[in-house]
């Protein structure tokens, strides 16, 4: 905006943007990131998954936790490929965020969680057509743990999907 007074021209902004430039913790590791994988189908763990998204948008993992309802710290941990499992709830709040479905967020173990492990452990008990106790002693778990898991009671571990899906 302009004025005239007393021969005088003044000037006063309408109004102020500023901008925030936003980095990873360094350029480099963005970009060598950015070379590995070029698209998300090409990732299969959800914390780099969580990254890749992150960087595409100009993201700070604080913008995400935010948006997620999560401390800074513990989206951080998202990012961490030591992480197993991630709660649907916060990873549905990402995949919003994020404008993608979250299934396109999630592992192949987290995706055996969220279709209901229950019911895919009883399918795989039922194809080889084994009795609860039969398929624990398969497994090698006891047989509270297997009613537990078809029941959708107990949560399955990492460690013991892998041995489910090759002895399965």
């Amino acid at each position: 905006m302009t004025r005239y007074a007393l021969n005088v021209v003044s000037y006063a902004p309408l109004y102020i943007h500023s901008f925030r430039i936003v980095q990873p913790h360094t350029l480099v590791e963005a970009e060598k990131f950015n070379l590995i994988y070029t698209d998300p189908t090409q990732i299969d763990n959800i914390a780099d998954k969580l990254r890749w998204y992150r960087y595409q948008h100009g993201l700070l993992q604080r913008d995400v936790a935010d948006y997620a309802g999560l401390d800074r710290s513990t989206y951080s941990g998202y990012e961490n490929t030591q992480r197993d499992y991630y709660p649907i709830e916060k990873m549905q709040k990402i995949a919003e965020l994020f404008a993608v479905p979250v299934t396109d967020l999630l592992d192949e173990f987290n995706l055996f969680l969220y279709n209901g492990q229950g019911r895919q452990i009883k399918e795989m008990r039922r194809r080889r057509h084994m009795t609860q106790v039969e398929y624990a002693r398969r497994l090698g778990v006891p047989f509270g743990t297997l009613q537990g898991w078809e029941q959708d009671r107990v949560q399955i571990c990492k460690q013991t999907w892998r041995r489910l899906k090759i002895r399965g």
